[in-house]
């Protein structure tokens, strides 16, 4: 029997989400503050013996209290629901237990158990409420009703947890409801008990090299381990063999060693002559024995050198600490004498905490070699329990199916969708869901499976952390991906707070990210290259500004619908904005280059023309080289530049790189600066009045002019 999906409502951020839970283990991913600690809390709450806070309770859900003070009508109570779905093979022993426990479901392979939490008798809370606190003077009561709760025990008082089993019941638009059939509470938790256990491993931030700090170290855990396997019979005997041993050789020391004290007690008449002698005896046990009295030491094999536990690294300890409790948490389960729960699951909570890379990509598969170690020594290697690993490493994702994601996503409150409203909820989608859609790119068909198999291995080879960003940025290469912190500093300050993830994809492949970015809603800018070819014939590489010069830009043909050139610049700043996909297009445009009394158009097919040809003073200077002399006439120059910066010998790496290290102020490209500062907007809000007039430079003989919001024209003033 395995547990299937999960319904959490009104708990925290999770106002109302379904999350699926895969056969073996589930990764929950997202940004910080998300909800993946609120969906790993619900579960302690309701079934570990945590009990509920009022600020458990969803933010939409706390007027409600107070609606249900005015009104006292019960129904305004809100509750937090947990609604657990289990599936279950109608060839196993699980299968015969569930109908023994559900004789009045129809469906047995699927089993549904809602637990809820609310107030018990809302009449008599709302009595206790009004006399505690009575209208005052002004009309008014000195607390609300859920500070009342959030006092002392109060909540915990008047709250109570109630069962349901649930069947799924399909209405006749095809919906699926859950149809609940209340419980006894005894009955309820017997049930409970019966269906699933869960167990919880948390981020060890706490085991340090602190030798009087007790309370996370391996020596405890080593210790705890033994001492819960006692129950076994084997290990039992063996264990009060030993200790019985010690305690004799002990006795023995102690009569030799208090003999005189002894004496000297019977000398005092103490006890009389007819009383029966003192003896000083060892009373060792293995639990007290063990109990404060172990020790983990790290050893050199060849010298026999021994080291004390906090000598170790954290990230060596927290490895061994999360091994130890897996397997605890599987041998108890097994060992389970009667009536062994159906299910376990067990939660790790950011397993990564002082781990290496590499250790954490080998994370999972380490743990499930544990846990499958015990079940072999166990003789049950049919009962392997379930794992869900909160996590922010992309190394770790590296090394799970891509379906087994589930994401966390910050979001509104239903009926709450405000520019300026806080996201007080959360969202959850789950990668297996995920599904793209046929893609045609110059007449080639790109199925389903080819873009989802392209995705699952870009993502792995990357280490990307797309879960954790509140946006993303597809550029073309290296250079982009190097410059694009500086560009961020200069044109989109306010962007330096955000978590924003980069991915280099080049020109033909961000398309492809399309489908998975809209399913995630995460916002993304793309920054491309015009990528200007030959009108006709083969897709040779000419100058942008070439009558009737196409793009060869695939992802530029399928997120703006354009092929050529001309098409591509007429785009206005609103044209590359597409609100439903959350994405903004960014590529070069025209820029005007003037100098002594000269100016002309130029138009970049790619970044490093685009930097050169705004930033033309600085190349004019040889501040900024590209390994040419630049001729004294702009049309000249504007070949030259082209024809350098196109050619095979070029190396826009280190072209980016002596950028960087200059250190004259450079100018951001226009078409960038424009998409930055939508992302900005974006994420970030409107500048203050103050903000929004610097970022642009205020234009000098050397500097750009304000860009347009409308113009696809940026222009540049070079002083000879």
């Amino acid at each position: 029997m395995k547990l299937n999906k999960v319904a959490i409502r009104n708990f925290r951020r999770l106002e109302n989400v379904t999350i699926d839970i895969e056969t073996k283990e589930t990764v929950f991913v997202g940004p910080n503050n998300s909800g993946k600690t609120s969906a790993t809390a619900v579960f302690r709450a309701f079934l570990d013996g945590r009990e509920f806070k009022i600020h458990d309770f969803s933010v939409a859900r706390l007027a409600d209290f107070e609606a249900f003070a005015t009104t006292g009508d019960a129904a305004d109570l809100p509750k937090i629901e947990l609604d657990l779905w289990f599936e279950i093979d109608p060839n196993t022993v699980a299968f015969g237990r569930v109908f023994t426990l559900l004789p009045k479901l129809s469906d047995f392979t699927k089993v549904g158990l809602r637990l809820q939490f609310g107030i018990e008798e809302p009449k008599k809370l709302r009595e206790e409420y009004f006399a505690a606190y009575p209208i005052g003077d002004d009309g008014k009561r000195a607390r609300s009703l859920y500070q009342y709760l959030a006092t002392d025990t109060n909540l915990a008082r008047h709250g109570i947890t109630r069962y349901a089993s649930l069947e799924e019941i399909k209405g006749e638009d095809g919906e699926v409801a859950a149809d609940a059939t209340p419980l006894e509470p005894d009955e309820g938790k017997r049930l409970v008990r019966q269906l699933i256990r869960v167990r919880f491993v948390d981020a060890q931030r706490n085991i340090n090299d602190d030798d009087d700090s007790r309370s996370n170290r391996l020596s405890a855990a080593f210790a705890t381990f033994y001492r819960k396997n006692l129950d076994q019979a084997q290990s039992a005997a063996e264990a009060h063999r030993v200790i019985d041993e010690n305690n004799a050789d002990l006795t023995k020391h102690y009569e030799k060693q208090f003999a005189p004290l002894i004496n000297l007690i019977k000398d005092l008449g103490v006890p009389s002559v007819n009383d029966r002698d003192l003896k000083i005896v060892s009373s060792l046990s293995p639990e007290s024995a063990l109990r404060g009295n172990t020790e983990l030491i790290y050893v050199d094999p060849g010298r026999q050198h021994e080291l004390p536990e906090l000598y170790n690294g954290l990230g060596f300890k927290n490895l061994i600490y999360m091994a130890i409790q897996a397997r605890h948490f599987h041998s108890q389960w097994v060992a389970t004498p009667e009536s062994r729960p159906l299910c376990l699951l067990i939660f790790i909570e950011e397993p990564e905490v002082h781990l290496h890379a590499q250790v954490q990509q080998t994370f999972i598969a380490n743990i499930w070699s544990v846990i499958d170690a015990s079940a072999k020594a166990a003789e049950h290697p049919t009962l392997v329990p379930q794992l869900v690993v909160t996590t922010h490493s992309s190394h770790i994702l590296d090394a799970v199916d891509f379906e087994k994601v589930r994401y966390f996503q910050r979001c509104y409150l239903a009926g709450e969708d405000t520019p300026n409203a806080i996201r007080n909820a959360s969202s959850v989608r789950s990668l297996r869901a995920f599904q793209p859609e046929t893609d045609v790119v110059d007449g080639t068909v790109i199925s389903p499976t080819d873009t989802l198999i392209f995705l699952k291995r870009y993502l792995r080879l990357t280490h990307c952390d797309l879960f954790f960003a509140d946006a993303a940025v597809l550029v073309e290469g290296a250079a982009e991906k190097l410059l694009l912190p500086s560009m961020i500093e200069t044109a989109a300050a306010r962007l330096r707070a955000c978590y924003l993830t980069i991915l280099e994809v080049g020109g033909a492949y961000a398309h492809r990210f399309e489908g998975l970015l809209d399913f995630l809603r995460i916002p993304y800018l793309v920054v491309t290259d015009l990528d200007s070819v030959a009108p006709t014939g083969y897709p040779t590489t000419c100058r942008a500004d070439v009558s009737g010069a196409r793009t060869s830009n695939a992802s530029l043909k399928k997120l703006c619908g354009k092929s050529t050139v001309a098409d591509l610049l007429a785009m206005t700043a609103s044209d590359k904005i597409d609100s439903i996909k959350d994405r903004c297009i960014a590529f070069e445009m025209t820029v005007t280059v003037s100098e002594g009394g000269m100016q002309i158009p130029m138009t970049p097919r790619t970044l490093e023309e685009a930097i050169s040809y705004e930033n033309f003073a600085l190349l004019r200077a040889n501040t900024l080289s590209i390994g040419k002399t630049i001729p004294p006439l702009l049309p000249d120059a504007y070949t030259v530049i082209y024809e350098r910066i196109g050619s095979k010998d070029f190396k826009k790496t280190d072209f980016a790189m002596d950028l960087l290290a200059m250190k004259s102020t450079w100018i951001v490209p226009a078409y960038i600066a424009e998409g930055l500062r939508w992302l900005e907007k974006r994420l970030c809000g409107a500048p203050p009045p103050s903000q929004s007039s610097s970022l642009v430079p205020t234009p000098t003989s050397a500097s750009p002019s304000p860009v347009s919001s409308s113009s696809p024209q940026a222009e540049v003033r070079a002083s000879a």
